[in-house]
């Protein structure tokens, strides 16, 4: 089959099945993450070296290619027609990988992605830090992309985003959007950062904080006038300042706990739960900062978060159990699957 015929019906089959992810390799049969399982596409049976070195031809941008030879490893951004994905190419015992992930053209709506309506009280502010937390392939990315696109439709801002790779699309709407990408836009995170104070921007969405030096920059953006959206690679709100703080020197740790304690706005942590009906649904935790949570923070008392966010309900906080809990008494998904995600299983037992 003609690698060029073998990746359109592979893409057609991903968009057939409602897949999230299509994975390839060499000596395998691909793979699609149907509502959060990997299923086997059976029909095209295993793939050889040169079905994935023809593929990588034809989807990989030229610079990438050279990257990926050099690395080993390539992240990059592939669109045919009006699908777009974001992959990955990596080699594993000398043989070639390919992960490409489907980002949805259509941008869909909170109300759509079932999460809670607070969300867009954050999107209404002109400054400050909010971060979207959990592990990989939880939706981080579209919610955050839901959040921006609700500006673009609400007021005249210029929007930046940093993306490596750039996932989202965003048509300006009441908004100037400008979408940079890493290593073809931009060097750096950093750099685009410390740029950004010189083209006038309001809001900036950064796909990523890797170093120490682009957190200060977000961080930093925040504190003086800002409105910053960005992600980690964290499970809840404690820890996600922890990481934030501890990838500091020590010396600078007192700093950080400070700009943090008064820039962040709020943390939103997510996951992505088999529902008995079939698909996914979202189990979140919403950290609203507040007087309390600001001094919790600056004297190194992260651990009491979670008691604020239990207490909070009226100041709009949600705890991650609770929201377990009514998922099940909604009959949205198992106890089983709500034990599985839950950080602290003797809680949710006494919500059940």
């Amino acid at each position: 089959m003609a690698s060029e015929h073998l990746i359109k019906d592979l893409i057609a089959a991903v968009e057939q099945q409602n897949a999230s992810d299509l994975h390839l390799g060499e000596g395998r049969v691909p793979s699609a993450r149907i509502s959060s399982l990997l299923i086997p596409l059976e029909k095209f049976g295993v793939l050889s070296r040169d079905d994935l070195g023809t593929i990588l031809e034809d989807i990989l941008p030229t610079g990438k290619k050279d990257e990926f030879l050099k690395n080993k490893e390539v992240d990059f951004s592939y669109a045919t027609h009006n699908i777009r994905f974001r992959g990955n190419a990596f080699f594993q015992q000398g043989q070639i990988g390919i992960a490409l992930r489907l980002i949805p053209k259509h941008i869909r709506t909170l109300e759509e992605l079932r999460l809670p309506g607070i969300l867009e009280t954050f999107t209404r502010r002109t400054q400050g830090f909010f971060l979207v937390v959990g592990p990989v392939g939880q939706g981080k990315s579209t919610t955050l992309a839901s959040m921006v696109e609700l500006i673009n439709q609400e007021r005249p801002e210029h929007i930046l985003t940093i993306e490596d790779p750039i996932e989202y699309q965003y048509e300006p709407k009441k908004s100037i959007i400008d979408q940079r990408e890493i290593g073809i836009d931009t060097n750096d995170f950093h750099t685009a950062l410390v740029s950004m104070v010189r083209q006038d921007i309001n809001v900036v969405l950064l796909g990523e904080m890797r170093d120490p030096e682009t957190i200060s920059a977000a961080v930093t953006a925040a504190e003086t006038g800002h409105l910053v959206f960005s992600t980690l690679h964290t499970n809840n709100a404690p820890q996600t300042i922890d990481r934030i703080i501890d990838s500091f020197p020590s010396s600078q740790q007192p700093q950080i706990r400070t700009q943090l304690s008064s820039s962040l706005s709020g943390i939103f942590s997510q996951r992505l739960i088999p529902r008995i009906a079939g698909g996914v649904v979202p189990a979140y935790e919403l950290l609203i900062t507040n007087t309390a949570v600001s001094n919790l923070i600056r004297e190194s008392r992260t651990h009491e978060i979670p008691s604020v966010i239990e207490t909070g309900s009226q100041d709009g906080m949600i705890d991650f159990n609770r929201s377990l809990a009514d998922l099940v008494r909604a009959g949205e998904i198992t106890v089983e699957n709500a034990y599985h995600h839950s950080l602290n299983p003797k809680i949710l037992e006494k919500l059940l």
